[in-house]
């Protein structure tokens, strides 16, 4: 797969996944052919209940550079997870979530929320896979659910919001941080933080599209594409060059989900 030309002219070096995202089946190869020229050789787009974790898996055994993962968001937790167990077994299902809490808006009754969690954290433990965690104003809540039913031996804080305490709870849980577009935004300031303070082999990138657009492209449709943006935000932060994050995020997002890419 080509990679993103550079200006004076030639492929760029710099190789992403896009660890994060959400493909619209009808929008999903013009956007993979985009994210193709910008170097993300690619990408996890990621399920939020029964219906769009079986678009994701589609998704996933159309096109070879993708893959899935299949899971109940907290929003839609009082739908339950009927379903999402027998997805488990696909080929290209790399994890379960996107699960977790959010006590910002409530759509589920919290105390739904966190039986339909803990119940994903089962699964991901019984079936080996890595878990895809979604917090929003419930980090104690998370933590406390995860401590009881064991992190996974690979769970990842997806569209980490917090700042350098959180991100060392999850670190010091064996977790991984991932980092969206958020990174770039003016407010961000602890997120940067944490980004700053966190090792390096610790953090993945992602764009979470069409969310969360990075800065320049902030207020319209996120994709693949800009994925880049954000590991260069990250190398901004740690203060390394942004070929050194490109390479470990690619090491790192493959050995996390276990693929392999060319």
């Amino acid at each position: 797969m080509a990679g993103a030309a550079d200006p004076a002219g030639g492929a760029s070096p710099l190789r992403w996944i896009d660890n994060h995202c959400h493909l619209d089946p009808a929008t999903a190869e013009s956007q993979l052919r985009d994210a193709a020229d910008a170097g993300v050789v690619a990408c996890i787009t990621v399920g939020t209940t029964l219906t769009h974790s079986i678009e994701a898996v589609d998704l996933a055994s159309r096109f070879a550079n993708v893959y899935a993962t299949a899971g109940v968001h907290p929003h839609d937790a009082s739908d339950g997870i009927e379903g999402i167990e027998e997805l488990l077994a696909h080929p290209k299902v790399v994890a379960v979530g996107e699960t977790g809490l959010d006590f910002h808006y409530d759509y589920s009754p919290r105390s739904v929320q966190q039986d339909v969690f803990a119940r994903q954290v089962a699964l991901a433990h019984r079936h080996d896979l890595p878990l895809v965690i979604h917090t929003r104003e419930a980090w104690e809540e998370t933590f406390a659910v995860l401590d009881a039913e064991g992190v996974p031996t690979r769970t990842v804080f997806h569209c980490f919001t917090g700042g350098p305490a959180e991100a060392e709870a999850c670190v010091a849980r064996g977790a991984f941080l991932s980092i969206s577009g958020i990174v770039t935004f003016s407010s961000a300031h602890d997120v940067r933080a944490a980004v700053a303070a966190t090792p390096l082999d610790r953090l993945l990138v992602e764009t979470d599209s069409p969310y969360l657009a990075p800065v320049p492209h902030r207020g319209r449709a996120n994709q693949p594409a800009h994925v880049g943006l954000v590991g260069a935000a990250v190398a901004l932060q740690k203060g390394v060059e942004v070929t050194l994050v490109s390479l470990q995020t690619m090491t790192s997002t493959m050995h996390f989900y276990g693929i392999s890419v060319a």
